[in-house]
């Protein structure tokens, strides 16, 4: 049974069902939630940890994924309605951005530096769509052998998971090519993926509870390596093994941490090859 840090803060106003993705803001001390209930929050946190509602907007079916524009006055969802929706933060308004003939399961914001906004959706219906804002078609589209499972990007790198396990990497110069396509290191299905700060490689997590660390270049192929995590053996009737559900990359050491089904958080160092705190 998980039981809650004495010095964490519960979120106030939280969803009422379970939550598909949190994303703090780049730029302020927001953060933005999408959850089964169909709605996507965004509160306010203070110093002390307190947090207040600052805004929400609905989908029609449950919100899967969400994304903070680069500037941080945006927020862009998806969800099992198969819409692309979009929140300005200053004027609570949402608009529908995207569609796609499946659910919207990954949603980011994939423009370069001093870019107008472009943003790539990752569906079941086995595609990735990129959309620019003032369009209402896509600006491309591009077909995979599997439904989307996971998605990442840092300018310029992408990554994207899929149900057969593929990892097809794309330099966002040529977004419509892949530029690397691989089989997952892991054995198990792919249930996250999170770039590196140098963006020389990522991180990959599936649902076996073991991480995957792989270089894109060749070169850098004795650097990649697997551990085990999310792991425990205090329930007799259960594995003990558990789903890395969510990655984050530290932006500035390129630590990383990983959040599992166990209800626990484990920091890394990729580099030292080590466990940093839980």
């Amino acid at each position: 049974m998980f039981r809650q840090p004495p010095k964490d803060a519960e979120i106030s106003q939280p969803p009422t069902d379970t939550i598909s993705q949190i994303e703090f803001s780049p730029n302020s001390y927001l953060l933005a939630g999408s959850s089964w209930d169909n709605q996507v929050r965004v509160w306010d946190i203070q110093s002390n940890g307190a947090s207040t509602g600052k805004a929400a907007y609905s989908h029609e079916a449950p919100a899967l994924c969400c994304a903070w524009s680069r500037d941080g006055t945006k927020v862009a969802s998806g969800g099992a309605d198969k819409a692309g929706r979009m929140l300005d933060v200053a004027t609570g308004q949402s608009v529908q951005i995207a569609q796609h003939d499946e659910p919207i399961r990954c949603i980011r914001f994939v423009e370069a530096d001093n870019a107008s906004p472009i943003v790539a959706t990752g569906s079941w219906d086995k595609t990735v769509k990129y959309w620019d804002l003032r369009q209402p078609t896509p600006l491309g589209t591009v077909t995979l052998s599997e439904r989307v499972y996971a998605m990442d990007s840092l300018h310029p790198l992408m990554v994207v998971g899929t149900a057969d396990r593929k990892l097809y990497v794309f330099d966002l110069n040529n977004p419509t090519q892949p530029f690397k396509t691989l089989d997952s290191p892991l054995k198990w299905q792919t249930r996250s993926v999170s770039c590196f700060v140098k963006k020389d490689g990522f991180a990959v997590g599936s649902i076996e509870g073991r991480v995957g660390v792989q270089y894109i270049d060749d070169k850098n192929k004795d650097r990649n390596f697997s551990f085990k995590c999310h792991r425990t053996n205090e329930d007799p009737l259960s594995t003990g093994v558990h789903a890395v559900n969510s990655m984050s990359q530290h932006p500035v050491t390129g630590t990383f941490c990983t959040a599992g089904s166990d209800g626990s958080i484990v920091f890394w160092d990729k580099d030292a090859r080590q466990k940093l705190k839980s």
